[in-house]
């Protein structure tokens, strides 16, 4: 399902958008009323406030206050500034402070959306759905008696995200049933977790996901890592591919279950920011085995973060592809009215005193600082053992690993929803799809004669060097809707050609991470200190 597209019931779309390029911290204060603005802060609002006297006064159409202002002012006035200052309105600023949190309002369901089709693909512990009895491969066909069979994508997520606040009648149809059932439900705050997936990939190699950074990651993760038994582990997969980041003291919080205590994980400086050292902290479990984050072009932010201070203090070995780029930090304030202000207030720096912010042409980032100032001018960025890692923008792989990518009829097949819709087709037919089931011949046969009936062609030289592929999707379709999400990804982690290469990499884990044996003595490098030496 990872290729499909989904919508998750408790999410808040907006401020999910906006955290998938910033990195929380916490809220700066208001002004006092009585504090005075400078000079040129109270020119400008003069020159604001003279405009918007005279478009109230003349424009052909009564303003709307707040779309004029919010949208057309503030939103404007930061659009000009970078792409990761923004403006929240009540309701997308209490999104952020549910997800910041890690709870939402909602009913506590993933479902895969597409135009007419509304179906649970999992629903969480102890959410209003799973008390209700909704489960994998239920069909949603009514909202509050409104058939979504007739209504587009757009109309579709508008009518799921305002039905999440309120008591909802929804009308469901049960895998192999062809008759509606009703069923109500009432909203609660829902738990989202972070760390989504941890299992045994292979004997002695753990696997963990971690799909971003709320306050309470570091907490699931240690759960995680106790349930797989990682102390008796010999290599676990940190996964941060597709992270957009998120709080940064959670990021932190992580990597002291990794690292030594009291060493440097990041400096934060900024114009008005008195700079700070974040530096790992006393945890109640700490983990010595060997490690490999997996990274990509989607990790970013407190992603990055974890990922530099692993490889800088020689603790993991980073594979994948190259990270995002964002170094700085938006500070959120809450304002008047229930709203709310995220700017970008600082940049933050690695151990070896390197930013990771990539230039942004055309922005205030456009020529972002490098690096920590130093005595030394400029150093040559290395790890506490010697080995260089590279400047100029996210974090580079120690050893590269190109995603899978896909032919243009397997992209096409992906955003139609196919293979959900192949899976849902199948269910109806063959209902006893047991945890051994693999697709064959025959299974495949089915699939294409579904394509055909849906006057999709079937370009044959696609068809034949696909097989693999179509075989995986189909049997992780099938496990999404009769096992639930967390059973279908596991077998798309599992046929991941990135995390199988990554596996195969712990035995060569002490060559890859030496430095090499020329390098200068006198080369600045990390330390954990924090100095440099």
């Amino acid at each position: 399902m990872s290729k499909s597209k989904r919508w998750a019931a408790t999410a808040a779309t907006v401020a999910s958008t906006w955290l998938a390029a910033g990195l929380l911290l916490l809220p700066l204060p208001l002004r006092g009323q009585t504090e005075l603005w400078p000079d040129d802060v109270t020119e400008g609002s003069l020159k604001f406030t003279k405009i918007y006297g005279l478009l109230e006064e003349h424009y052909a159409e009564p303003l709307d206050p707040d779309r004029t202002i919010f949208d057309g002012g503030i939103r404007g006035m930061l659009s000009i500034l970078d792409p990761f200052s923004a403006f929240f309105d009540p309701a997308q600023f209490e999104q952020l402070r549910e997800q910041t949190r890690g709870k939402v309002r909602g009913f506590g369901s993933i479902l895969y959306v597409q135009p007419g089709k509304v179906m649970v693909l999992q629903t969480a512990e102890g959410s209003p759905s799973r008390r209700a009895g909704l489960g994998p491969g239920d069909e949603i066909v009514e909202v509050n008696g409104q058939r979504l069979d007739r209504l587009d994508l757009q109309g579709l997520v508008e009518l799921l995200s305002r039905a999440r606040t309120q008591r909802v009648r929804l009308g469901v149809v049960r895998p192999g049933r062809v008759v509606a059932q009703d069923f109500e439900l009432n909203p609660a705050d829902v738990d989202m977790p972070t760390v989504d997936r941890a299992f045994i990939f292979s004997p002695g190699i753990g696997y963990l996901h971690i799909s971003g950074f709320d306050q309470k990651t570091p907490h699931e993760a240690r759960a995680a890592l106790g349930r797989l038994g990682a102390e008796k582990l010999n290599g676990l997969l940190v996964d941060l591919r597709d992270n957009p980041g998120g709080v940064l003291e959670s990021a932190v919080g992580v990597a002291s279950i990794f690292l030594p205590e009291d060493i440097p994980v990041i400096t934060v400086r900024g114009r008005a920011f008195p700079e700070k050292v974040y530096r790992t902290r006393v945890t109640t479990a700490r983990y010595d085995l060997p490690l490999i984050t997996l990274v990509n072009r989607n990790t970013a932010s407190a992603a990055e973060v974890l990922a530099a201070a692993l490889q800088e203090h020689d603790r993991a070995l980073v594979v994948g592809e190259p990270t995002f780029g964002k170094g700085v930090i938006e500070t959120v304030t809450a304002l008047s009215e229930k709203t709310g202000l995220a700017l970008t207030t600082a940049q933050y720096f690695t151990p070896s005193r390197r930013s990771l912010q990539r230039p942004l042409a055309g922005t205030a980032l456009a020529v972002p600082e490098k690096s920590l100032p130093s005595a030394g001018g400029t150093p040559e960025f290395r790890t506490l053992g010697g080995r260089i890692v590279s400047a100029g923008g996210g974090v580079a792989p120690d050893f590269p690993v190109s995603a899978r990518s896909l032919d243009p009829w397997l992209i096409f097949l992906e955003q139609r929803g196919i293979f959900t819709n192949f899976a849902s087709h199948f269910l109806t037919v063959n209902r006893a799809v047991t945890q051994t089931f693999e697709p064959d011949a025959k299974v495949l046969a089915d699939f294409r004669s579904y394509v055909d009936r849906r006057r999709i062609r079937v370009p044959v030289e696609y068809w034949n060097q696909d097989q693999d592929y179509l075989k995986l999707r189909i049997q992780a379709e099938l496990f999404n809707l009769v096992y639930g999400l967390a059973t279908g990804e596991e077998v798309e982690v599992r046929a991941d050609p990135q995390v199988q290469k990554a596996a195969r990499l712990f035995p060569e884990i002490p060559r890859l991470l030496k430095a090499p044996q020329n390098k200068s003595p006198a080369t600045p490098t990390a330390h954990p200190s924090g100095q440099q030496e």
